[in-house]
């Protein structure tokens, strides 16, 4: 049953890739599928942002605005979230020292 889920959700994805090379796509939607990435991460950090601490909603704006900064600098996904969730745990660190 695993084996056959795994192949169920394998093969969606994978056709696609096999067949679309990314050779024969226009440049133009090439340069539009880099950005899905961004869009998705702005998707699942923005609600994020909104509910990361009732009360104190200053860590949320914080981690957003280093999430902005880290995407447009290093334009690494795994960077950004790490860096976003580090300075998010940084300042709620803040708030219980104060």
């Amino acid at each position: 049953m695993i084996a056959g889920m795994a192949l169920v959700t394998y093969l969606p994805r994978m056709l696609p890739l096999v067949g679309l090379q990314a050779s024969a796509l226009p440049p133009r939607l090439r340069r539009w599928l880099q950005n899905v990435p961004y869009a998705a991460l702005g998707a699942l950090i923005f609600p994020g942002i909104l509910a990361v601490q009732k009360g104190h909603p200053v860590v949320g704006a914080v981690g957003g605005l280093v999430a902005v900064v880290l995407s447009l600098a290093t334009r690494n996904i795994i960077v950004t979230v790490l860096g976003s969730i580090g300075t998010v745990y940084a300042v709620k660190a803040l708030l219980h020292i104060l």
